[in-house]
């Protein structure tokens, strides 16, 4: 089966795996967050728990005298003294706002809740408007525990069952507000939601690493299967022309015509070099798919290099009416390249802009210098490209699709092969296209130092 076909199947498994695995993620941590929460209500009653029971313990004694000292009117024994000593006490007679905070924070410490914030507050139950005891926030705390933003814990202060006190002390009621508790939780819980989402970063990296690996080999399978037709086209054209010539030589007016002989011996040799330099580009192809060109650096004058391409396709331009105009206005063209492969650069360039032309064509070669470099700009007005296709360009094997017409010749690899040179030199190449107005491509290469100074210091001695 074909990778096309089944693409679209592999790449919806894929997705349906993501989604899975984010809300596995998802579901656990909520779950956990539900948990966490669980396990915090508990630790705030248990350390409430813990301190009732120290309060209800100490209740039943006697009370503290400290009050009563302080009022005006306070004579010993008093008549309004031994009516309250009658009286147990209550929470607010025997301890202080600052002695019930320490007791809640020791014991909530004790169930390792380390600084954790809360007011609280003591009422009595038979009116709990009434505050025998309440922290300074308490009063503004409270109001946001209709929402989610706070918890609210009550204790019921009671004495235990069977005991003197039973039924005869009002019950009082402890109640602890603890703000912001969703974000105890999430600062209880920030490892672990770290770590997943670090995994689901990993998952969904991992997904779109193994999508774009699927759609460079699909597109390797298109290009494959591109290349494969071009070539056996390639291929076909000059064998089956070969195969007409040795049939001609194999007829007997022709082996007795010598010029006759001469005329399809020279069509086989044509042909013969033309599927040779099919294979040589095919070669190269693969030597620099594998990174392995190398350079042969030698000290080059653009300007005489580019004269010489041009004058050897003087005839292809008479051929197609054509004309080009040189605009070589670099002050300085000196360059160290490999003679063979920048030859090839430039002349592959022309090529294309002869071969993908329409009439009337004009071909612009202009030279222009900047602070380090030599520009080269290619223009003409040819048939264009599209902006999919000068995305794609530079693409090994890739060629613009025209339909199932061969009309120009190549295995899509002349472009592969410039951009290739250029970043051996250490150049940058530009493309600018217009679909059925032309193309112009603008090389950059860095100039010969050396030659530059040179020049450049013979200039200021002259003037």
């Amino acid at each position: 089966m074909q990778l096309r076909k089944i693409f679209p199947v592999i790449i919806v498994l894929i997705s349906l795996s993501l989604v899975g695995t984010i809300y596995v993620q998802y579901s656990w941590l909520r779950t956990m967050l539900l948990n966490k929460n669980e396990e915090l209500k508990g630790k705030i009653e248990r350390g409430m728990h813990i301190v009732g029971t120290a309060l209800m313990e100490q209740k039943g004694s006697l009370p503290s005298l400290k009050r009563y000292r302080t009022r005006p009117d306070f004579s010993w024994p008093a008549e309004q003294f031994k009516m309250e000593l009658m009286n147990p006490p209550t929470i607010a007679q025997k301890f202080t706002e600052q002695e019930v905070a320490e007791k809640l924070n020791k014991a909530f410490e004790e169930q390792g809740l380390h600084n954790v914030k809360f007011e609280f507050a003591i009422t009595s139950n038979l009116n709990l408007l009434s505050y025998e005891i309440k922290s300074r926030g308490f009063l503004t705390q409270v109001e946001d525990t209709v929402g989610d933003r706070n918890l609210g814990f009550y204790y019921l202060l009671q004495p235990p069952s069977g005991s003197d006190l039973e039924n005869i002390v009002p019950e009082e009621i402890m109640t602890v507000i603890v703000p912001n508790v969703k974000r105890i939780v999430l600062s209880d819980m920030r490892w672990m939601i770290i770590g997943a989402i670090f995994f689901t970063l990993m998952i969904i990296t991992a997904f779109y690493i193994t999508v774009n690996a699927l759609l460079r080999q699909k597109k390797l399978s298109e290009i494959k299967n591109d290349f494969i037709n071009n070539m056996t086209h390639e291929f076909k054209t000059p064998l089956a022309t070969i195969s007409l010539a040795v049939d001609a030589l194999r007829n007997d007016k022709v082996a007795q015509d010598r010029e006759k002989m001469n005329y399809f011996s020279s069509i086989i040799k044509e042909e013969n070099k033309r599927m040779n330099k099919h294979v040589e580009t095919i070669l190269q192809a693969a030597v620099m798919d594998r990174q392995e060109i190398t350079l042969n650096r030698v000290p080059l004058h653009v300007h005489n290099l580019i004269h010489e391409i041009m004058d050897n396709y003087q005839l292809q331009l008479q051929e197609k009416g054509a004309r080009a105009e040189l605009s070589l206005d670099a002050r300085f063209d000196f360059i160290e390249a490999d003679q063979v492969h920048f030859r090839n650069l430039i002349s592959n360039l022309v090529d294309n802009a002869v071969k993908y032309s329409k009439e009337n064509l004009l071909i612009k070669i202009a030279t222009y210098n900047t602070s380090h470099a030599i520009g080269i700009r290619i223009e003409d007005n040819g048939i264009g490209m599209s902006k999919e296709t000068v995305r794609r360009i530079f693409e090994k094997f890739y060629r613009a699709h025209t339909g199932n017409i061969h009309n120009v010749k190549g295995f899509g690899l002349g472009l592969s092969y410039v951009k290739t040179v250029v970043d051996a030199h250490d150049g940058k190449i530009k493309v600018d296209s217009m679909l059925g107005k032309g193309s112009a491509f603008t090389l950059e290469i860095p100039l010969f130092k050396e030659k530059v100074s040179a020049e450049t210091a013979g200039s200021h001695r002259h003037n």
